[in-house]
């Protein structure tokens, strides 16, 4: 509010919550208006503490990050902030740590991108998708090559053909023609791993890792 222009931020609520409130509430000690945030009625740093009432403010998710009792949570809560009342400017809370739009780790920011299905400008090509399962797992390239349902080569295999579905340049023959495989084989394994990551969490969240791992590739290869 009085270090620059609007602008919101995608946050990593589990990481950055109550250091964002911490910060935003203690903004008008630092900007030398008042020297306590108790006494600046523009903010809603009273209601966390039970002294005014907005009716359009929930406060219950922050105050539960310090203890479940209401009065305890709202001793702690005050105790927090005003330990950090002498807190400086915190760049990454007007910028951002990811593009200038996402608060939170390289994980939480890719994770954030890939569910708003944000397009990337570059397109994967095979052997950044490849070189990102590989990666994803752990694994050689040759062993994707192996004959046989052997895991995780086979899973590998069948996630490389379900990113390389989901791009329109790309062609499961061409695919199959690099891992030696029959295209349908291919096309029959990532319409598993799609059906199967709607129930599977640690499959839904290989798939996005193996994402993640192609955003740095075409990065670092840009």
């Amino acid at each position: 509010m009085f270090q620059g222009r609007y602008k919101a931020l995608l946050i990593d609520g589990d990481s950055y919550l109550v250091e964002l409130v911490r910060y935003i509430h203690c903004n008008p000690v630092r900007a030398g208006l008042v020297e306590s945030p108790n006494e600046y009625q523009w903010s809603s740093h009273n209601a966390y503490l039970g002294r005014s009432s907005i009716p359009w403010l929930t406060i219950d998710l922050v105050l539960s990050q310090f203890a479940d009792q209401k009065n305890r949570a709202g001793k702690l809560y005050d105790e927090f902030i005003q330990a950090g009342i002498v807190e400086p400017h915190r760049h990454e809370f007007h910028s951002g740590t990811y593009e200038g739009r996402i608060l939170g780790d390289e994980n939480f920011s890719e994770k954030a991108l890939l569910l708003a299905e944000e397009k990337w400008k570059k397109r994967w090509t095979l052997n950044q998708i490849l070189d990102a399962v590989c990666l994803s797992y752990g694994l050689d390239q040759e062993i994707l090559l192996e004959s046989g349902k052997k895991q995780p080569g086979a899973e590998a295999r069948a996630i490389a053909s379900y990113l390389v579905q989901e791009e329109e340049h790309l062609s499961l023959t061409e695919l199959g023609n690099i891992l030696h495989r029959d295209s349908s084989a291919l096309s029959r394994a990532a319409g598993r791993i799609r059906e199967r990551k709607k129930n599977n969490s640690n499959l839904a969240d290989r798939v996005a890792s193996t994402r993640g791992h192609l955003v740095k590739i075409s990065k670092c290869q840009a």
